[in-house]
């Protein structure tokens, strides 16, 4: 299996599929590279190199005891872009992957980047505050933290129902879709999981947005229960310099189903624009 080797020594797992323009996948909580298959797939078949790695702690990365935190990520990320020799590529990231793209612009810069597509991604920053009231209160965090400490596997298998809108009626979701969610979340090390809640949920990513200076898509399901839209996308597209917004009506915050057709046509268009 493809792996590179970072500075501080962790070894990061990753897809390489078809050939062409680089378009790199950063997957969210708790999942692995393999939930951007769909999209590897229809990317690399459709003239594009399509590459998505696991996170440090997640799937078949290294476990690191230390590093899990949204730089070093971000760093990962600018490593395997300057290992594997890309430019000119596109940055897709979902849910905490949208903050691991954003945080590698905002701290690297854009020179190997020409285009980004944030879709249901945490930026600008998840937890309420007297400055973000839209957002989301500090004690779901510390409830998801304590799921994970006290029953991992079955706090998995719950989360997947909202995550995919299950509990919505007119709900579409498999068992399948859910079962995947699960399988992917029980190959993340706890440390990681544990260490990632606080990045995903506390981390600003303010600065590192108004910094970006290349195309942004900025898309979101309108119905995400995971990443409201109001303290999330709606916000974004106020602070990219260069933001296309779209809104899926009715979405959850995991793809799948017609959500995710549309989105991979949207996708689609936008990487060959």
């Amino acid at each position: 299996m493809p792996f590179i080797t970072t500075s501080d020594g962790a070894q990061i797992f990753y897809k390489d599929w078809g050939s062409g323009r680089p378009v790199v996948f950063s997957h969210g909580w708790p999942l692995t590279a393999d939930a951007w298959d769909n999209q590897l797939m229809l990317l690399a078949s459709s003239g594009f190199r399509a590459i998505a790695h696991d996170r440090r702690g997640h799937g078949r990365s290294a476990q690191t005891w230390n590093g899990n935190t949204m730089d070093r990520y971000a760093d990962d990320l600018g490593e395997l872009t300057d290992q594997l020799g890309l430019t000119d590529a596109i940055l897709v990231g979902h849910s905490t992957g949208g903050g691991e793209v954003a945080r590698y612009m905002g701290r690297h810069g854009t020179s190997r980047v020409s285009k980004a597509v944030l879709v249901g991604a945490v930026p600008p920053v998840m937890v309420k505050s007297d400055n973000n009231p839209e957002g989301t209160p500090i004690e779901e965090f510390d409830r998801i933290r304590t799921g994970l400490i006290a029953n991992r596997s079955q706090f998995y298998r719950d989360l997947s129902l909202t995550f995919y809108g299950g509990n919505r009626p007119g709900s579409t979701v498999t068992q399948g879709k859910r079962d995947e969610f699960w399988l992917q979340g029980m190959t993340v090390g706890l440390k990681a999981a544990y260490d990632c809640v606080k990045e995903f949920s506390e981390t600003d990513f303010t600065e590192d947005l108004k910094r970006i200076d290349v195309p942004v898509l900025v898309a979101h399901g309108d119905a995400d229960q995971i990443v409201p839209i109001q303290a999330a996308a709606l916000k974004t597209v106020q602070l990219l310099k260069d933001a296309t917004l779209k809104v899926y009506r009715g979405a959850s915050h995991g793809l799948h189903d017609a959500y995710e057709a549309a989105f991979n046509a949207d996708l689609l268009a936008f990487a060959k624009d």
